[in-house]
């Protein structure tokens, strides 16, 4: 299988191990706004990642955590006026249903920061013991002059990144900071945030060392494949890489990078500040959930993907014919071979997970099983054959 890895830019054979499972993380949600499309079509993509995978007889071990320690979420509940815990434990089990719904399979670990904190403290420790981080008045900063390859996979100059950072959440003008680049391990909280005790006085965790700690422990100190949004390559996955490499020593922290394009509506970035989110119940009001998943993987999932809300009526008919493929009585000679279409399917699979050939092929497949039905061909064994392959990639099927 070949697959495009971000850190290196290139297409890399990925070979499943023999010896042990597959293991992959991906980052979730701060629980807040959910469940939108840019998650939906995240989670999709990694869900027939992890289906195929099986298909292929692989076993897989996949963390999806719960970020329900951060700004943004403590910013929402001081806006709605509710505790940061209650907002995120209802955002988290609409999230669960939604997936449900979308017939995403859960992952083998969903953790949630604030019950993982105590992972996180000994990570810390191990960075300011080998000077790649430093104290300063109850706050733990990474020392990105520590590592001469920060930000590599950004592949971009040093103003660049800094200006990326600080609007994603950077503040450089701290003055505790040697460097504006410098990101933040551990904190003090405000008088309203939950706060852990830790050898640096009460805090909590930055955001970057959360996932270094939850993908250690549930995945080991280096894994296969490490996936989410084209957002997060910078700074929260450049800044995992360095923490992770220099608490370690080893590397590659991941194997691959996997990067899922960006959501917009209508032409338009969608985002939480914008509000103009299209969120996955709403959908789910009016549309089938393998319409919903043919659209989302219709375009390759590196690229970014332009939402439109009068689109799904054409995936509708491409589930329904799926539908009617496997549900049509054919007769009883010449029977119909998909034998090539499967192989196409296979062959776009390996290709970095091309799911819009991978569709327009079972598409085709499904249009011969019905033309063959009218013919009165036995089509029962093609039946089988895109059943299995339709079941692969997460259609349910209803």
């Amino acid at each position: 299988m070949q697959l495009f890895s971000t850190l290196s830019r290139t297409r890399e054979t990925f070979t499943v191990p023999t010896d042990r499972p597959v293991t992959l993380y991906v980052c979730g949600v701060t629980p807040y706004d959910t469940t939108h499309m840019g998650h939906a079509r995240t989670f999709i993509v990694f869900d027939v990642l992890v289906r195929y995978l099986q298909w292929q007889g692989a076993t897989v071990r996949y963390c999806q955590n719960v970020t329900d320690v951060d700004d943004p979420l403590f910013e929402r509940a001081r806006r709605d006026g509710v505790q940061w815990d209650e907002l995120a434990e209802r955002q988290i089990r609409q999230l669960r249903a939604d997936c449900a719904d979308l017939n995403i399979l859960p992952p083998t670990f969903f953790p949630r920061v604030s019950e993982e904190v105590g992972t996180m403290i000994p990570i810390i420790e191990r960075l300011i013991e080998l000077g790649h981080a430093y104290v300063v008045d109850g706050n733990v900063y990474f020392s990105i002059q520590t590592d001469p390859d920060f930000g590599r996979m950004a592949r971009m100059g040093y103003s660049e990144l800094l200006a990326i950072a600080n609007q994603r959440g950077n503040n450089p003008h701290d003055p505790n900071k040697r460097d504006p680049l410098d990101f933040v391990l551990w904190q003090r909280g405000n008088p309203d945030e939950p706060k852990w005790e830790s050898p640096w006085g009460l805090g909590r965790p930055g955001w970057h060392i959360e996932c270094s700690a939850m993908s250690q422990r549930y995945l080991g100190e280096q894994i296969d494949i490490h996936g989410g949004g084209a957002d997060l390559i910078f700074p929260h996955h450049s800044c995992e890489i360095a923490q992770s490499e220099s608490a370690t020593g080893k590397r590659p922290f991941a194997r691959f990078w996997m990067h899922v394009g960006l959501v917009w509506l209508d032409g338009e970035k969608m985002s939480k500040s914008l509000g103009n989110l299209v969120f996955a119940r709403d959908a789910l009001r009016e549309h089938h959930p393998d319409a919903i998943r043919w659209y989302l993987l219709s375009e390759h999932y590196r690229e970014d993907f332009d939402y439109r809300r009068d689109a799904l009526v054409r995936f509708e008919q491409y589930a329904a014919d799926l539908r009617q493929a496997l549900s049509v009585t054919g007769g009883s000679h010449s029977p119909l071979d998909v034998s090539r279409g499967r192989e196409d399917v296979i062959a776009a699979m390996n290709d970095d997970l091309d799911t819009p050939t991978v569709l327009a092929v079972l598409h085709t497949m499904a249009g011969m099983i019905i033309d063959g039905a009218k013919e009165g061909r036995d089509v029962s064994s093609a039946q089988a054959v895109v059943r299995d392959l339709a079941l692969m990639l997460g259609f349910t099927l209803r």
